[in-house]
């Protein structure tokens, strides 16, 4: 008996979970211990409460629709039409992620995404939208299944804060068309 209180006892304890991240960069969750060369090391134990998942507290709807249909913006610093597509996204209480086009990383992911390196650009699920024009984005929203404006509290989703890596300054090569919309980050 006093054996299976010790052995109890002894797995309780050992009941860890440590997460973190190596020299590498790459993120590791284990339940030994890391080495001491390790980074962001978080211990939690296996008994924790689990946190939410994000979005928990959203309407069913909108946790559905970010799901099916996540929403990504495409922005540049100080580009004004990016601010109010954000407003807009920000105003319908759409969860949504924003990327900054600083760099050829970004640049290369918006081409990827719509196909031109026009800001802002919205994706949609599948589906994106060049330029910002009010009455295409919440066509996209809607379609998707996000509630109209005034149905979900407001969001306050601010810019991204600026990047340390230098900016995409390049030309694109002859063979491509040339950007639309109303800035074209370089």
């Amino acid at each position: 008996m006093i054996f299976a209180v010790l052995l109890g006892a002894a797995c309780a304890a050992s009941a860890q979970l440590y997460r973190w991240t190596d020299e590498k960069g790459r993120v590791h969750i284990t339940d030994t211990p890391p080495p001491p060369s390790a980074k962001n090391v978080r211990k939690r134990a296996l008994d924790a409460t689990p946190e939410p998942a994000a979005g928990a507290n959203q309407p069913y709807a909108v946790q559905l629709a970010a799901k099916n249909y996540p929403v990504t913006l495409y922005t540049a610093p100080d580009c004004a039409p990016c601010g109010a597509a954000r407003a807009l996204l920000n105003e319908r209480g759409v969860p949504f992620r924003e990327v900054s086009v600083v760099g050829e990383q970004e640049s290369a992911q918006l081409r990827k995404a719509v196909g031109s390196l026009s800001v802002p650009s919205i994706v949609v699920g599948t589906s994106a939208q060049k330029g910002f024009e009010q009455d295409a984005y919440d066509s996209l929203l809607d379609n998707a299944g996000y509630p109209r404006t005034g149905i979900l509290p407001s969001r306050s989703q601010a810019a991204p804060k600026p990047a340390s890596a230098e900016p995409a300054a390049r030309e694109a090569p002859p063979d491509e068309e040339p950007a639309t919309g109303p800035y074209t980050p370089r």
